[in-house]
């Protein structure tokens, strides 16, 4: 059955298509397995609590008739200002209008926040554009530019400070809008923490088609606490998220993440007697105890979605995303205010990505671009494009943020395979983990944190992360382990070093160590490191003569190569005997837009090698270490990658890098 919604109607009907519902809300109530709520054009400033969830073959689908016309908003317009001194207005809002969550009052906070400043959820936009919160009035009445942020001085210094009135029971706000008068202008608030959010876990198997959603109220979404965001399945099976536009999210623009765990949530920074790192230890065990299984949560999909200008992340998730599908998406401008600092920020930021597939996103002027945490175990990242995730020129790089990068795998044992990958950002990958392989992937920036990044910073004592691996294809925990480094394989990659900001050297080292900050392409960071062949020479039948004694269960992991190509100054490791080096080459490497489609620029093609590399596949890959899983597909079958960055078929002597020729190369990108 169909039912129907426009915003444009003087009064609710019934929900037919002669006399619509006014609000999504209304069709949402009544929606059962098998219906369409078809929503015509328009604002709808609501928040939509689906009553009930589809069935597998029998989905409730949310659909927009108009490619992104139906917009669902957080927001209300804010009217009835009166200026207050020179350019700052004021402004007063009865509390009522909130309910029980004033986003005003509300600070953003959680495990593994960091930002000294107490902003609140709440934001305050000019013309679509959310301005920047202070914490006291002078800083409106006479605004200085916010260096830390990645957007102009004169966006920064739009800013906003609230307070309240008890007395009245009012939210009180100032704003200096920077010459404009707040009431001629379209000056909006956000008001409700959700838009499109189930209130109870379980709705499962609905789709959302083609809408506009943009400006909630969310909170701060750890790891360790209930992850909310403006959209979201929490925590239930089968969503589709397609066609949408998100933006604006205070925190979060989509979520898979996980559900309310009332004992465990944000333990570390309420309770404070645990570290972070137990706590987490603590909400997957409790997950699993409580039904998280592949039947009962996750299998979404996210595709054809355009995601920006959120504070935290575009897409967050723990646990609840596992199996899922997140293809076709443009993330872009996530955390550039950079208001927010903490460790749960990204373009996409998930722990647990269990078998979840990346595949033909765009990712770019991210804080950092795609963050895996914890059991990137059968995760793949493949066809993608990812720049510009690193701070601009002239930015004030906070250490609470630092120099980000394209992609960043953390204390995971794999098999985590990234393959015909574009990673241009000047830090390609922060890899404080093991169990990865590298397949076709063209890479023009470094690898840091390579040995490092995966104890809990003790003063004194070791503090190791063990972290779970699971059973194959499966979210029943099989094992827990320290990180030790290496389990790495190359093939196929082209590496090109680029020209260094010299800011990022400099902050390097001001807060970095030489294990964490490297800034040579290649893979000559892992100089030092066993091929396999030595790496298992090491074991065999144990005896009391037995030199060795336990430490080589303890020492770094093998890392192989084969295939690969290293220019401009970018380093191999020299286990790798087939590396083809050309340190003096000059290589161009340009991002250029044309009519919204974005093109490479370069000679890489002209200045490649005539060799005859061999076909990868699960079989050359092995297993990774710890799961003991090969690089295989979700359903347990082997890769073949005979595909390049566009799906074009490869010959059987395949060329280096994502593109199998060099006219690919030249065809738009995304």
């Amino acid at each position: 059955m169909n039912i129907y919604v426009s915003a444009t109607v003087r009064r609710s009907g019934d929900g037919s298509k002669e006399h619509p519902f006014k609000t999504i809300s209304e069709a949402a109530l009544l929606a059962k397995p098998g219906d369409n709520v078809m929503v015509s054009p328009g604002l709808y400033r609501e928040y939509v609590d689906p009553a009930r969830g589809g069935e597998p073959e029998n989905r409730i689908s949310y659909i927009s008739e108009q490619p992104l016309a139906a917009v669902i908003s957080g927001a209300e317009p804010l009217k009835g200002w009166k200026q207050h001194d020179g350019d700052t207005w004021v402004v007063r809002v009865g509390n009522g209008l909130f309910g029980d969550y004033n986003p005003y009052t509300v600070a953003v906070s959680g495990d593994w926040y960091f930002a000294p400043d107490p902003v609140h959820t709440g934001e305050v936009y000019l013309n679509g554009k959310a301005m920047y919160e202070v914490l006291d009035l002078q800083s409106v009445l006479d605004p200085k530019p916010f260096k830390q942020s990645w957007e102009p001085d004169e966006v920064t210094i739009l800013k906003w400070y609230t307070e309240q009135d008890e007395e009245r029971n009012e939210t009180v706000i100032y704003a200096n809008f920077g010459g404009k008068d707040p009431n001629a202008e379209n000056v909006e608030f956000n008001v409700r923490r959700n838009c499109f959010y189930p209130s109870e876990e379980g709705r499962g198997y609905i789709t959302l088609s083609g809408f506009t959603i943009k400006q909630a109220a969310t909170q701060w979404a750890p790891p360790t606490a209930y992850q909310d965001g403006m959209v979201g399945p929490h925590w239930s099976k089968g969503w589709i998220i397609e066609d949408c536009e998100i933006s604006d999210s205070r925190c979060s623009g989509i979520t898979l993440g996980k559900y309310l765990q009332p004992e465990n949530n944000n333990k570390w920074t309420t309770k404070y007697l645990k570290d972070g790192t137990q706590t987490e230890r603590d909400n997957i065990m409790q997950a699993q105890f409580e039904g998280w299984t592949k039947e009962t949560v996750g299998s979404h999909i996210v595709r054809r979605c355009h995601i920006h200008d959120c504070g935290q992340t575009g897409i967050v998730g723990h646990l609840g995303g596992v199996f899922s599908i997140i293809e076709d998406n443009h993330i872009h401008h996530i955390n550039n205010k950079q208001d927010l600092a903490g460790a749960e920020i990204g373009g996409i930021k998930m722990h647990a990505a269990i078998d979840v597939i990346y595949r033909r996103n765009h990712i770019h002027h991210c804080t950092r671009g795609l963050w895996l945490d914890w059991q990137a175990q059968g995760t793949r990242v493949t066809q993608n494009l990812f720049h510009d995730n690193t701070p601009p020129a002239g930015t004030d790089i906070t250490p609470l943020l630092g120099l980000g990068e394209d992609i960043f795998i953390e204390v995971s044992h794999g098999p985590t395979l990234i393959d015909n990958n574009l990673l241009l950002s000047p830090c390609s990958c922060r890899i404080s983990t093991q169990g990865m392989a590298f397949v076709h992937n063209l890479i023009a920036g470094s690898f840091t944190y390579v040995s490092a990044g995966v104890e809990n910073n003790g003063a004194y004592l070791p503090t190791p992360r063990y972290t779970p691996y699971h059973m194959r294809h499966r979210t029943e925990v099989a094992g827990f382990m320290t990180i030790l480094h290496g389990d790495m394989r190359f093939y196929n990659n082209i590496f090109v070093q680029q020209d260094i900001n010299q800011e990022y050297v400099d902050h390097a080292k001001k807060y970095g160590t030489e294990k964490e900050y490297n800034f040579i392409c290649g893979t000559g960071i892992y100089e030092g490191y066993p091929d396999s062949k030595e790496y298992f020479s090491h074991f065999g039948p144990w005896s009391i003569e037995d030199e060795s004694g336990k430490d080589k269960y303890y020492e770094k992991m093998p890392v192989d190569g084969a295939g690969n190509i290293y220019l401009a100054g970018a380093r191999a490791n020299s286990t790798e005997k087939d590396a083809y080096v050309d340190e003096n080459c000059k290589v161009t490497l340009e991002l250029k837009e044309n009519d919204g489609k974005t093109f490479l620029s370069t000679n890489l093609y002209d200045l490649l090698p005539e060799r005859e590399n061999f076909t990868v596949s699960t079989a050359i890959l092995g297993e990774a270490f710890e799961p003991e899983q090969r690089f295989e597909d979700p359903q347990g079958r082997e890769i073949i990658f005979n595909e390049d960055y566009f799906g074009s078929h490869r010959s059987v002597h395949p060329l280096a890098g994502p593109f199998e020729t060099k006219e690919a190369a030249q065809q738009e990108l995304f």
